[in-house]
């Protein structure tokens, strides 16, 4: 029987795998079915209460709404309106003056300020923003969203200033600081591998190698070697941005020092990168970076500095929407969370950058018109989510892998989270789905709870890679709505791969 239940807990993850994979159908269209089929379910197998399964749902898409499509609107709001007031052409040359070489432009956005992105805000701003930068200059859009996608697997868990690792930290009781340094052991050895996957999706190959080997390592070392040390010994909420930040440097610094010829299938060939001859003040760059450039400062007092976080963090309202459970509120942070800090970084930004009023509204509604898919899947993914969670079949899930592997669990506790990621595009979501239940199966079988919660962490970042939702945001970032199902087959792969990387570790390191 509790096989069964597995299976047919399975089955709305199985139909959006197949929807996706197999009839190519549009992210939107089959997450709307998959809500059908996971609420049919629930009421008909689960015997869920039909009241309690439709405000799940509801619960599901207003989190969903707030805080994850408002930062995803946000993300691209910001880059749309550097596009429009001009921003954009700036900056593609201050980046085309550092290389021409799309492989190196790949490091310096994807890798490194792609973990800056995440580090700072995260909710897909990682792949929607280095994505559009990437494709802006010039680069093939379906190699860089892969490539995105992939590289933001990672940093996942010290994303939005270390919020995935706090939060599962608060629910479990378990010391913040040992499960980001439990985590950051269990992802070392795959993001040492991101960089070289990085290169060899965007430069189709392995030919993507020659004479890049030491600009890998360059990138890779200055981000890994700070990021590590902070996670290990500080916590969670920097790891990303200062790695990315000294990343960032050195990757410049090496740019520049590099000699050689760069191959014509590899030159960046937008307009903006082909013409870095006119030189840029640095006013001009301070206020083509300007919205970049808040959304940093702002996000790094609003998350880190006490006097500032607090009285804003306790602006909010708490709401019972779920009433399965009379405890169970959903709350809105309504300044400080990470989709309004980047909206306002953006207007200012936009000001700053010459921008009317007129043209700050105009930028904002295209933005959303034109994401209404992206919005409608993220809603049905997360209302999915709820339900399964509420009414009991994702702890069926992960019962039976539990009952079927005993000692052997920790190999497949990333995989978990990979579950996790792939259903809520959320590594935040994915603690609070699975962290309890890896936390009392370590107990049961005589394991670190903090290392299988921190796997489970790993594990949501790798399902990230291939969730409706960030491909969702890939897609939109590229122009490649309605290619979802191309993406996911793209990425699968490398997904694969981390998984069965990060069962290993996590088996044999525990």
């Amino acid at each position: 029987m509790q096989f069964v239940h597995f299976i047919l807990a399975l089955a709305p993850i199985i139909w959006l795998m197949v929807a996706l994979s197999v009839l190519k159908m549009p992210g939107y269209k089959a997450c709307i079915i998959t809500v059908i089929i996971t609420a049919i379910e629930s009421v008909a197998i689960w015997k869920f209460n039909p009241v309690f399964m439709l405000t799940a749902a509801l619960e599901g898409a207003l989190n969903a709404l707030w805080p994850i499509c408002l930062v995803i609107v946000a993300a691209l709001f910001t880059y749309n309106l550097s596009l429009e007031t001009g921003a954009m052409e700036k900056i593609k040359k201050m980046l085309a003056s550092v290389s021409t070489d799309q492989r190196v432009l790949a490091l310096l956005i994807a890798w490194a300020f792609g973990h800056f992105m995440e580090g700072m805000a995260g909710f897909g701003t990682a792949v929607a923003i280095p994505a559009g930068i990437l494709i802006a200059l010039g680069m093939e859009p379906l190699p860089v969203v892969v490539g995105c996608l992939v590289v933001n697997s990672m940093p996942t868990a010290f994303g939005s200033v270390g919020v995935p690792t706090t939060t599962i930290s608060n629910i479990t009781g378990l010391d913040v600081v040992k499960l980001s340094a439990d985590t950051a052991k269990i992802e070392l050895l795959i993001f040492v591998m991101l960089p070289f996957f990085l290169v060899f999706i965007v430069g189709k190959g392995f030919k993507a190698f020659k004479g890049m080997i030491g600009m890998i390592i360059v990138a890779l070392v200055s981000f890994v070697v700070p990021m590590f040390i902070f996670a290990t010994f500080v916590g969670p909420e920097l790891p990303d941005i200062i790695g990315a930040i000294c990343s960032m440097v050195a990757i410049v610094v090496f740019a520049r020092m590099r000699k050689g010829e760069v191959p014509e299938e590899y030159r960046a060939k937008a307009s903006g990168a082909a013409d870095s001859s006119e030189a840029i003040t640095l006013k001009e760059a301070a206020v083509a970076w300007a919205p970049f450039l808040l959304i940093f400062v702002l996000l790094v007092l609003t998350s880190l500095v006490p006097f500032i976080k607090q009285p804003l963090s306790a602006i909010k309202s708490s709401f019972h929407i779920y009433l399965g459970n009379p405890d169970s509120k959903l709350t809105f942070a309504w300044v400080n969370t990470p989709g309004v800090i980047i909206i306002i970084s953006a207007v200012i930004g936009g000001l700053i950058q010459g921008a009317s009023v007129n043209t700050l509204i105009s930028v904002f509604g295209r933005t959303v018109k034109n994401n209404v898919k992206t919005i409608v899947t993220i809603m049905s993914v997360l209302a999915t989510a709820k339900i399964m969670g509420y009414a009991g079949m994702t702890p069926d899930i992960a019962a039976f892998l539990v009952t079927a592997t005993g000692k052997y669990f920790p190999f497949i506790s990333p995989l978990i989270g990979t579950l996790g990621g792939f259903v809520t595009g959320s590594g935040t979501s994915t603690c609070v789905l699975f962290g309890p239940m890896q936390a009392e199966t370590a107990a049961a079988i005589g394991s670190d709870p903090s290392w299988l919660v921190a796997s489970n962490t790993c594990g949501a970042g790798i399902g990230k890679m291939i969730s409706p939702q960030g491909i969702a945001i890939g897609a939109a970032s590229a122009g490649l709505t309605g290619q979802e199902s191309t993406i996911l087959s793209r990425a699968v792969k490398y997904c694969v791969v981390f998984v069965v990387v990060a069962g290993v570790l996590c088996f044999f390191l525990q």
